[in-house]
């Protein structure tokens, strides 16, 4: 079963962008909200992953206010859930 967080959770939203504007992202990012806890720039599909912790509102919020950033390319955003994987249990 997976049940979806309420209140304060915490999303992992990846980024990608154009050629060569990695710094211009990050020194953006860093001056947003406060719900971004931490950035990292990544290797893979994307170029840069944010942790955000916060309401589901105030990360949609933030989530859509990257799709404004001219540089950004594409987002994905990953979002906290509990899964019951039945490890605890004997």
């Amino acid at each position: 079963m997976i049940t979806l967080l309420t209140g304060i959770m915490r999303s992992l939203c990846l980024i990608s962008v154009k050629p060569g504007k990695v710094d211009t992202v990050i020194a953006f990012l860093k001056k947003t909200r406060k719900i971004i806890k931490e950035i990292m720039v990544v290797t893979g599909r994307a170029d840069i992953a944010v942790v955000l912790q916060g309401t589901i509102e105030e990360i949609n919020n933030v989530v859509i206010d990257f799709k404004k950033i001219k540089e950004i390319v594409s987002t994905e955003t990953l979002i906290e859930v509990e899964v019951d994987m039945g490890w605890s249990k004997p």
